[in-house]
């Protein structure tokens, strides 16, 4: 391998409608979060599901098209690189948060 790459795909189910921000330079952004999940029995035989939720942003084109066709409760696929940024609270704790920011979609289920 002569170059490490940083990528990421997910395939979940939206949890909140995508949240829209026009800028004045004519730049849109967009947010919304992603539910993974898997399960498995565990040594008693009961189903145990386990969900991760994910932050995932985009830019320009591609926040445009989660904005007229994604919505949410519908299942998607995303494919970008994670972002992990961090700052500092009221208590001048430093705090991490992580993002995908997204460089595809893929629409699996039907817009509701």
């Amino acid at each position: 391998m002569s170059t490490l790459r940083n990528k990421v795909a997910l395939v979940g189910r939206t949890g909140i409608e995508p949240e829209v921000r026009n800028f004045e330079n004519g730049r849109k952004f967009v947010r919304l979060t992603l539910a993974t999940s898997e399960s498995y029995r565990n040594k008693s035989g009961e189903r145990v599901e386990n969900t991760q939720w994910h932050t995932v942003v985009a830019w320009g084109k591609l926040a445009g098209i989660f904005e007229s066709y994604v919505s949410k409760g519908q299942e998607i696929m995303v494919e970008g690189k994670l972002i992990t940024r961090s700052y500092d609270d009221k208590n001048g704790d430093k705090k991490y948060f992580t993002e995908i920011e997204a460089s595809d979609v893929l629409l699996l289920g039907k817009k509701n």
